[in-house]
């Protein structure tokens, strides 16, 4: 089924974008660092092609680039199915003991652990994205803060044998441990080949039958209306590069069960200025489902394998598929999407870290829910999971 493929020639093009933009690289709020833009190469199937880090000004038209190839192989009908997922921290709080922690549970069950229950779904799709909060470093430059969440590096093992291939970077505990924090996370990103996005940097991941999906990933939390910076030239920079932009939001007020006025406005910005689905976290727990100018903003996916709370009291998660159509003009049709309930642990009583698919009443309890959330948007989801709209 997918088996389709197509090539697109954008080395030079991309090479001359590379070479004319610099880089501004911000941090939570916090801390910011500059340099020159990094080369783009174009991206083989199945690959990623990381990264077209974006200025926060205005953008710019761009110069001709002379002698570029535009021999496009025509493409053939491609479904494209991306699942998405809620916070992941591997690792644990900085106040915590040992015991019983997500360090805990890695070292005595290993990296194929903690997603062992969702794998087949994750290896059955195009794509599978969750938000990573944390860092994963050796750094013990730890940043003055109430709570700050790191693991081991080596725990990037954990996506790998999950089939996870991307990641939303923009959160409030991306700077807990310094810039070292930072880049040794990006590091084990990169060593393990999974696509990243945060502020001004977007990713882009090619399916294997050769769809591109731009990310981009924000921080409300602390960056608050400067995020529509990023958001804006970052769907702006992906709009001539891919085939589909996804657009990740970390925003709102944690703990609570219906977006703030600001999300439902950021998130109907981001449709209009390109983006095609909109995904939220932070909250740490589930939030509802809007439809908006055939688009649909999804406002919290909740926690996922979170290793910052060894016990919270709301263990009720999603994972909510996206399925794409494209043709050889690009995407037809609105996307489809598909609630999955899910509960972060096979436990009631405390946090394994191992997120389960429930079944029979627990099931329906977590779609009711998710109806009740979306209560005041024109969306309905029905007991399979199949996400509908007015």
């Amino acid at each position: 089924m997918r088996n389709m493929k197509y090539k697109l020639m954008v080395s030079a093009i991309l090479l001359g974008l590379a070479v004319f933009m610099g880089c501004a690289s911000g941090g939570d709020g916090q801390s910011s660092k500059s340099g020159n833009a990094e080369t783009v190469l174009a991206a083989e199937e199945g690959k990623v092609l990381q990264k077209i880090p974006v200025e926060d000004v205005p953008m710019v038209e761009m110069p001709v680039v002379e002698e570029v190839s535009t021999e496009v192989t025509v493409r053939e009908p491609a479904e494209v199915v991306i699942s998405l997922a809620g916070d992941c921290s591997f690792g644990k709080l900085s106040v915590h003991s040992y015991e019983r922690t997500f360090n805990d549970y890695f070292d005595k069950y290993g990296a194929g652990y903690f997603f062992q229950n969702v794998k087949s779904l994750f290896e059955a799709d195009d794509l599978t994205l969750v938000n990573f909060e944390g860092v994963l470093t050796d750094s013990k430059d730890i940043q003055e803060k109430e709570y700050n969440i790191k693991g081991n590096p080596e725990y990037k093992a954990v996506l790998t044998e999950g089939s996870v291939e991307a990641v939303s970077f923009g959160n409030n505990h991306r700077f807990d441990y310094g810039q070292q924090g930072v880049d040794d996370t990006i590091a084990a990103f990169n060593d393990v080949n999974v696509v990243y996005a945060y502020d001004e940097n977007v990713g882009i991941y090619v399916t294997d039958s050769g769809i591109r999906i731009g990310i981009v990933s924000v921080n409300e939390v602390y960056d608050e209306k400067q995020v529509e910076v990023y958001l804006q030239n970052g769907i702006a920079s992906l709009k001539e590069s891919t085939d589909l932009i996804l657009a990740c939001c970390h925003w709102g007020e944690e703990t609570h069960h219906y977006p703030e006025e600001y999300q439902v406005e950021l998130g109907r910005k981001c449709i209009d200025w390109g983006a095609d689905l909109v995904v939220g976290c932070h909250p740490h727990v589930l939030q509802g489902i809007d439809y908006y100018n055939g688009k649909y903003i999804i406002y919290s996916l909740g926690n996922f394998s979170f290793g910052g709370h060894k016990n919270p009291k709301d263990k009720n998660a999603m994972i909510v598929q996206a399925t794409a159509n494209f043709d050889s003009e690009g995407l037809v049709g609105e996307l489809q999407l598909k609630v999955i309930p899910c509960r972060i642990s096979t436990k009631d009583n405390s946090n394994d870290y191992c997120p389960t698919i429930p079944e029979g009443a627990r099931w329906d309890e977590i779609i009711g829910l998710v109806n009740k959330y979306s209560a005041k948007f024109p969306v309905n989801v029905a007991k399979d999971g199949t996400v509908v709209h007015e």
